[in-house]
C-alpha cells in the first residue's frame, strides 16, 4: 500500500525561526507523521533571520528559476533545502531577494509591520502551489499552518482546481491566534487575484470593510484545527459556524501529535467513503 502524502506549509520553524505556538508544532508535527509511515515534505519561507550556514541551506537548482507575478511583477523564486536536525527529514524554503532578505520576519526594528507583507503571502502561497507541481508530488493532504498560508486553500480550490496533483488533496488550515490582516491595505484583494482570479472570487475574506484571512482560509479549507493553546472571541465565533466542516479545537497540549493525525486519518478515510 502506498504511503500517504502530507504536505506541511507553515509560516514558521523551529529550528529555524524563533520559538512560538507556530514554530514548536510545525516542528514536531511532520517528524511524528513521518515517523507513523506518512510521507512528509516541508514548504516554508527563507526569511533573513536564517542562518544559512549554520543550518546548512543549499539551492535546488532544479526547482529553482521559476517566476511568481505578484501585483504585475515578476520576482524570481529560489528554493532552498536543509536537512533538519535530528529527523530523516528535509525542509524546503522559498527564497526572493525582495521579500525575504530583510533581518527580520514580519515587522521591522521598531515593531511596525511591514507594507508589503500582504505580497510577501501572495508571492508564498502560489510559489509553493508552484513548487509542489514541479515535485511531481500529489499531496493526499496539505496542512497550512498561520495567517501566511491563508491564500493556499483559496488557491488550490479555484485557480489550481484543475491541477490533476491537488486533485484528491485534502486541504487543513490550522489557525492560530495572531494575524496581521489589519494592517493590508485596500489593493490586497487584487494583488491576491492571481492567475484567473477576480477579487470577487475572495470576497469570503473580507469582514465589512477589512479583511480576515482565517475566515476567507476557513471557507475553502476542507477542515479546520484551532492551533493555539487558548483562544480569542472572533476565533471562536469563526469556529462556532463553521457547522459543515470537521473542526479540531480544544486539544491537550500534552496528546495534540496524535490528535492531528487522528484527524487527519478521519479526513482520509472521508475520501475512501466517498
Amino acid at each position: 500500500m502506498d504511503k500517504k502524502k502530507v504536505l506541511i506549509v507553515t509560516q514558521e520553524m523551529q529550528p529555524y525561526t524563533a520559538l512560538s505556538e507556530i514554530s514548536e508544532i510545525a516542528r514536531k508535527l511532520p517528524q511524528h507523521v513521518q515517523e507513523k509511515g506518512m510521507e512528509i515534505r516541508v514548504l516554508m519561507p527563507r526569511f533573513g533571520t536564517i542562518n544559512e550556514r549554520r543550518h546548512r541551506l543549499h539551492e535546488v537548482v532544479r526547482l529553482s528559476g521559476m517566476n511568481i507575478i505578484v501585483d504585475d511583477d515578476d520576482f524570481p523564486l529560489i528554493i532552498k533545502v536543509a536537512s533538519l536536525p535530528g529527523a530523516r527529514m528535509q525542509v524546503y524554503f522559498l527564497d526572493n531577494e525582495d521579500f525575504f532578505k530583510r533581518k527580520s520576519v514580519f515587522e521591522d526594528a521598531d515593531g511596525k509591520s511591514f507594507d508589503d507583507n500582504a505580497d510577501r503571502m501572495v508571492f508564498f502561497c502560489k510559489g509553493v502551489i508552484e513548487t509542489v507541481k514541479k515535485f511531481g508530488w500529489a499531496p493526499d493532504i496539505v496542512h497550512c499552518h498561520g495567517w501566511m498560508t491563508s491564500l493556499v486553500p483559496l488557491y488550490l480550490k479555484t485557480a489550481y482546481r484543475n491541477e490533476p496533483i491537488f486533485k484528491n488533496s485534502k486541504v487543513i488550515y490550522s489557525l492560530y491566534n495572531n494575524s496581521l490582516e489589519h494592517t493590508f491595505g485596500d489593493t490586497f484583494m487584487a494583488k491576491a487575484s492571481i492567475n484567473s482570479l477576480e477579487p470577487s472570487d475572495l470576497t469570503a475574506y473580507q469582514n465589512g470593510t477589512g479583511i480576515t484571512l482565517h475566515k476567507g482560509a476557513a471557507a475553502f479549507a476542507d477542515a479546520i484545527i484551532h492551533g493555539s493553546e487558548s483562544s480569542d472571541e472572533s476565533v471562536d465565533q469563526l469556529l462556532d459556524g463553521l457547522t459543515e466542516k470537521p473542526v479540531l479545537k480544544d486539544v491537550d497540549k500534552e496528546s495534540y501529535l496524535d490528535a492531528y493525525l487522528g484527524f487527519y486519518h478521519s479526513l482520509l478515510e472521508q475520501e475512501v467513503e466517498k
